[in-house]
C-alpha cells in the first residue's frame, strides 16, 4: 500500500484545541482510521511544522480526502507528500 508523509501546523484555534484536550490528537488519529489511512509512525516536532505523520493509504485520492477533510475542521494546516521507499527507488532506477 503506498505510503505518505503529511507535515502539519496548528492553527491558531488548534493550538487551544490541544492545550485544553491532548487527546484530542488520538481522537483525530481515529478519524483518519475510519477514512481508510492507517498511521504508521506519529511524532511531534519543534521547529516549522507541529507535527509528521507516517501514513498508509490505498491511494492518492484517499490522502485528497483526508486532507481536505481535516484541513476544513480549521485547526491545522497540512502538506502531505507520497513516499517511495529506497529499496523501490533503486529497483526503479535499475528499470
Amino acid at each position: 500500500m503506498p505510503v505518505y508523509v503529511a507535515l502539519s501546523k496548528l492553527t491558531e484555534e488548534g493550538s487551544k484545541t490541544i492545550k485544553k484536550n491532548p487527546e484530542r490528537i488520538k481522537e483525530v488519529n481515529k478519524d483518519l482510521e475510519a477514512m481508510g489511512v492507517k498511521i504508521l509512525a506519529q511524532y511531534a516536532l519543534l521547529g516549522q511544522y507541529d507535527f509528521i505523520n507516517i501514513l498508509e493509504a490505498p491511494d492518492n485520492d484517499s490522502i485528497v480526502r483526508m486532507s481536505v477533510e481535516i484541513g476544513s475542521r480549521g485547526s491545522v494546516q497540512m502538506q502531505t507528500m507520497p513516499a517511495v521507499s529506497i529499496d523501490e527507488l533503486i529497483s526503479d532506477l535499475k528499470g
